[in-house]
């Protein structure tokens, strides 16, 4: 089974596969490394990938690309909004404040969401995986930026189980093109470390790790970003530049016409690459827009200067990523550039003259990425031997938990996961609550977040407190950053002298069969040991209970999990009650139910997925359709050819003239009438032309096999009068009389097919030769076993006189 990596960016999307030897990347059905992230929808199929790429200009108001900016934003959101603007799709505010894209499809309005769209990607490089595999997948590891929220990061998941897949991991860019350097070196230290920054500039977005690599392990120190600077960004900068300047020259409105705006991006895209290399170039787009063909020219200084504030921009997030990583640039090893937009040379001056050093591009830019996550993927998989590497990430946000009695204190500013927390991990909470009660969890510190950001993550509901009475229960609760770097509460458990007391009179009553006792102690004793032994367990006592008040702000960490003595109930006085306060001594089960705000429902996500099915099995049986048409086409054309050429001799002049007549008929009823229909009206078709071809062509098939029919029979009758003449007479006999028989037969049969002509129906066809050929075959093969038979027999007789 094959363990995929999966880079989506925002324009192009990349597939890695690990195996045995290697990781490998796919290419696309165009041969390319680098697949379109791009949905487009036509009237009664959708384009996927590079057919989406391919279907843009024909269909702009319903293609979508750069989805990746839309997972999990506001539709409010100023940058979103700038972003919309650029695409020219209809769009509106959903229930939940997010994006809702309207488009038109199969003669009605459609309305989808970004989840739903980036899953018709995933399950396009699902299919894509599969086809070139040859075998089914599931698994992988898909990379994501690390500004990514964690209502971005469910949404991912949701898109990807979707699609039906099963992420291991969501693991950050930056990490991934970190791994993929790291774990092919063999020259870093075991007892010091190599600091290495990786500076990954995309289409949309730029991002900023500091890692530190030992023998055999790899330590992410920093993360940092900005979201709204990449690639695309300096080519809006010519984009607008030309689109002004055409206006005073050619007074046209480029913005007012959607196929000009997408002309002159992709022209503008195209124009940058070229300003990579070479000092200045020229711009030349026939027929614009208005009939008016425009040119433009632009040296590398002016576009520099263009784009002066976004260059600038770009050492934020370096001197940002040093500081918090405690770094300064002198301890930098090494420099890795990668992504789109890092090819601008003034960017490779920049990081220049900001790390002391010039930058590496050793690693491939547009692949290193995919390459880690499939890296990523075949460590975490049970199906693959990959050498020890240890791969430590971290937590780029702080997080909090609030709850309806106030604000949980377990750290400052109420953060209980800070920023730099190592993923995974896992916090024991212990609280004391008297009835059901709610967890809202939040993001601690709405600096670290990208601008525009909901701070709010998820309300938790803890309980009911079977019980309680009113009485406070001291419950742990068990909160996770788990390994997609996704902050949730994995559990909730009471444990008090109340709930031992009612668990005791549990005990006692299953204390009359001592079978249930055991079995029952054995099992908690499993599931305290799975508690208590957690390596990345970190216990926090929140709101402990006081020796002079039953309110306190005080807090008390325990490292390892190991409780205080406070926090246990004083054991009964009575050894004989030992056994069963042991047993007693649990935690019980609490429900934890959560609402993601923002996020997907399980019956939303099942009814994404039946929509997913339907529009995939949409685009097949269109497929099918298109391939019955062009099959029917092909048939038209190529009899018609062979009617007059190969077929000639073997036709009459009626049955060309029919035919001649059907297959006009046919060629025009499919560019008129016929160039929409169904599958079943193709088929229909090309059967209706093929009962009238199908003699013909029979004919004409059988003469050639016919030939060679007959000269096989012709070397097989002269084969067995050679063997006859080594027979004993009793079979000679017999051989040569089928022999004949078949000779004259083929001798007759020939004479009068040589007499008739070759546009009727031959009097016998090579079937029948190839019949009398076996049949005298099989008569010579029994005469041949007979005599073996016999003069094995006669041998014996002999050896047996012989012997007496």
């Amino acid at each position: 089974m094959s363990v995929i990596g999966f880079d989506i960016g925002n324009e192009n999307c990349v597939i890695a596969v690990a195996k045995h030897r290697g990781i490998d990347v796919l290419l696309n059905d165009e041969s390319k490394r680098e697949t379109p992230a791009v949905v487009c929808f036509g009237e009664k199929q959708r384009f996927l990938g590079s057919a989406g790429s391919a279907s843009a200009m024909m269909h702009p108001k319903t293609t979508i690309s750069q989805v990746k900016r839309f997972i999990g934003r506001k539709f409010r959101d100023p940058d979103m909004e700038r972003d919309l603007k650029m695409l020219p799709l209809e769009t509106s505010e959903g229930p939940d404040g997010g994006v809702l894209i309207h488009l038109k499809y199969m003669e009605g309005t459609h309305t989808f969401t970004p989840v739903q769209i980036m899953s018709m990607l995933f399950a396009h490089l699902k299919t894509m995986t599969e086809k070139d595999l040859e075998a089914p997948i599931s698994d992988c590891v898909i990379g994501i930026p690390s500004y990514f929220t964690d209502l971005q990061r469910r949404a991912y998941l949701d898109a990807a189980k979707i699609a039906g897949l099963k992420p291991l991991r969501l693991i950050h860019d930056c990490t991934a093109t970190a791994l993929s350097y790291g774990i092919y070196k063999t020259n870093f230290q075991n007892d010091s470390s190599t600091y290495v920054a990786f500076i990954d500039i995309g289409h949309c977005d730029t991002q900023v790790c500091i890692a530190a690599f030992e023998f055999g392990q790899m330590k992410i120190l920093s993360h940092a970003f900005d979201r709204s600077l990449g690639g695309r960004d300096f080519d809006e900068v010519l984009f607008t530049h030309f689109a002004e300047k055409f206006k005073e020259q050619y007074s046209i409105d480029v913005y007012s016409n959607a196929k000009a705006c997408i002309r002159l991006r992709a022209a503008c895209e195209k124009l940058k690459k070229v300003l990579s290399a070479n000092p200045e170039a020229p711009l030349n787009i026939e027929c614009l827009m208005d009939e008016k063909d425009v040119k433009g020219f632009i040296t590398r200084e002016e576009f520099e200067n263009l784009a002066s504030g976004l260059l600038e921009r770009i050492s934020e997030p370096c001197n940002k990523a040093l500081v918090e990583a405690g770094l300064v640039a002198e301890k930098i090893a090494s420099v890795e550039l990668v992504g789109s937009g890092s090819r601008i040379p003034a960017v490779s001056t920049l990081v220049s003259s900001l790390f002391k050093r010039e930058p590496s591009r050793k690693l491939n830019a547009s692949e290193c990425v995919a390459r880690g996550c499939a890296l990523q993927c075949a460590m975490l998989s049970p199906t693959y031997r990959v050498r020890e590497y240890e791969v430590q990430d971290i937590s780029p946000f702080s997080y909090g938990l609030l709850s309806d009695e106030g604000p949980i204190s377990a750290g400052p500013n109420g953060v209980i996961v800070p920023k730099g927390q190592p993923i995974p991990s896992t916090i024991v909470l212990r609280l004391q609550r008297n009835n059901l009660f709610y967890l809202e969890a939040f993001y601690a510190n709405p600096q670290e977040l990208p601008p525009g950001t909901d701070p709010k993550i998820s309300c938790f509901t803890i309980g009911p407190l079977l019980g309680s009475q009113g009485s406070k229960t001291r419950v742990k609760v068990r909160v996770q950053l788990n390994l997609h770097g996704i902050f949730s509460i994995e559990s909730a458990r009471v444990s008090n002298k109340f709930h031992f007391n009612i668990l005791c009179y549990e005990l006692s009553f299953y204390e009359r069969s001592n079978y249930y006792a055991q079995t029952f102690a054995w099992l908690q004793m499993i599931k305290d040991h799975a508690d208590d032994h957690d390596s990345n367990l970190v216990a926090m006592d929140v709101d402990p209970v006081p020796e002079n008040s039953e309110n306190s702000d005080s807090t008390n960490f325990v490292a390892n999990g190991a409780e205080d003595s406070t926090n246990k109930c004083d054991p009964p006085q009575n050894s004989a009650d030992h056994s069963r306060k042991d047993k007693a001594n649990r935690r019980i089960p609490i429900p934890v139910n959560e609402n993601i705000y923002g996020g997907m429902t399980t019956a939303e996500i099942s009814e994404a997925r039946d929509k997913e099915l339907q529009l995939a099995q949409q685009d097949r049986a269109v497929e099918l359709t298109k391939e019955k048409k062009n099959t029917l086409e092909s048939y038209v054309y190529e009899t018609r050819s062979k009617l007059f050429n190969t077929y000639r001799s073997f036709a009459s002049e009626p049955e060309r003239n029919d035919i001649s007549r059907s297959l006009q008929e046919t060629e025009d009823w499919l560019y008129e009438d016929g160039d929409d229909e169904t599958e079943h009206a193709y088929t229909s078709k090309l059967e209706d032309l093929k009962k009238l071809v199908d003699p013909i062509e029979n004919r004409y098939k059988d003469d050639e096999e016919r030939a060679q029919a007959i000269k096989d029979l012709s070397t097989l009758i002269s084969n067995i009068h050679t063997f006859s003449d080594s027979l004993p007479l009793q079979y000679k006999e017999y051989l040569i009389d089928e022999t004949n028989k078949a000779e004259q037969w083929l001798t007759e049969k020939v004479q009068q097919q040589d007499s008739y002509p070759k546009n009727i129906d031959p009097i016998f066809w090579s079937s029948d030769i190839k019949r009398a050929s076996h049949h005298l075959q099989q008569v010579w093969e029994r005469i041949a076993s007979s005599r073996r038979t016999s003069e094995d027999n006669d041998k014996d007789k002999m050896d047996s006189s012989n012997d007496s």
